[in-house]
């Protein structure tokens, strides 16, 4: 029961993943205004830095590999940039949105945007608690509504980008606690992600027929993290069932323990798909620029009902 407790845990963090949205101004067409953004460890650039939490990835060997900060740990769950700051680089933000809960997440560096993210968080409050201290969903909300305040007569905020579920039950952290063998996946967590996930599809298409002037674009993560995990040696990866970063092989210790100074490292971290037990390597979250592309400049596969290039000269 133990196992089937945490496995419920991880997908219910990866759920908020699937309603993380990048809340976008455009400026005309040279760019975007600002990038707001909201979701949990994968997408939060430091806010858990400012929280007394279980949930922290300000030590090294996180951040090893963000060029931003000279490869010094930042709060981010990664060895380099999350999928938020890619994105975001590929649409023109010319700054990473600033976590909000830091000192400097005031006056003009909130027109770049605010990142809201938070390691643990989650869609219901009681998500993460076995960390002590995360924002959830509604915190993030109240905050941007603070932001809001101080930006309603610059910033329109009606372009939304909404995730689905990636296929949680690939990660290396199932992988350890159901004892898999590094092509299987649990099926049972990806039957209940795909569910939630044609919902999700349904309910944006609903969102985007009445909220008018509002549009909600739907991105298929799920298939596009599918596709890395099951083909990635096409992508130049080495392994998408064992984390870079872990501390050893030691059975589910390995899957519970977070990234730190202790942890055993690979020597080649641009070929693996995950950069620890939970978090997706920046090699992942680039994911061959191809691909990424079908995210920003269209594939139907992928993201709809535009694609994100359009998203922002609307």
């Amino acid at each position: 029961m133990a196992g089937v407790k945490l496995w419920s845990l991880v997908l219910i963090v990866l759920c908020m993943m699937s309603l993380s949205s990048l809340v976008n101004g455009a400026d005309n067409n040279e760019g975007l205004a600002a990038s707001f953004i909201f979701g949990d460890s994968l997408v939060d650039a430091g806010n858990n830095n400012y929280l007394q939490t279980l949930s922290k990835a300000n030590v090294p060997p996180n951040g090893i590999d963000f060029k931003a900060s000279g490869g010094q740990p930042t709060g981010r769950f990664t060895n380099g940039r999350t999928i938020g700051d890619i994105v975001g680089e590929e649409l023109g933000v010319p700054n990473y949105a600033v976590p909000y809960l830091a000192p400097n997440s005031t006056g003009k560096a909130i027109l770049n945007g605010v990142n809201y993210a938070s390691g643990g968080g989650g869609i219901m409050n009681a998500t993460g608690s076995i960390f002590v201290n995360r924002l959830g969903l509604d915190i993030q909300i109240d905050y941007f509504n603070n932001t809001r305040k101080q930006l309603d007569d610059l910033l329109d905020a009606r372009k939304f980008i909404v995730a689905n579920v990636s296929p949680v039950s690939c990660i290396p952290y199932q992988k350890i606690i159901n004892q898999l063998k590094e092509f299987q996946c649990v099926d049972l967590a990806n039957k209940l992600a795909m569910q939630y996930n044609r919902q999700l599809k349904s309910l944006l298409t609903e969102l985007n027929g009445k909220l008018q002037g509002a549009i909600f674009v739907h991105a298929n993560v799920y298939d596009l993290v599918m596709e890395l995990i099951t083909n990635y040696a096409q992508y130049g990866f080495t392994t998408a069932g064992r984390a870079c970063c872990g501390i050893g092989n030691v059975g589910q210790i390995s899957g519970i323990i977070p990234c730190g100074p202790t942890s055993s490292l690979c020597d080649d971290r641009d070929k693996h798909v995950f950069w620890d037990a939970y978090h997706p390597s920046e090699a992942a979250n680039m994911f061959h620029q191809s691909i990424l592309n079908s995210f920003v400049y269209g594939s139907t596969q992928y993201v709809s009902p535009v694609d994100l290039k359009q998203l922002r000269n609307l």
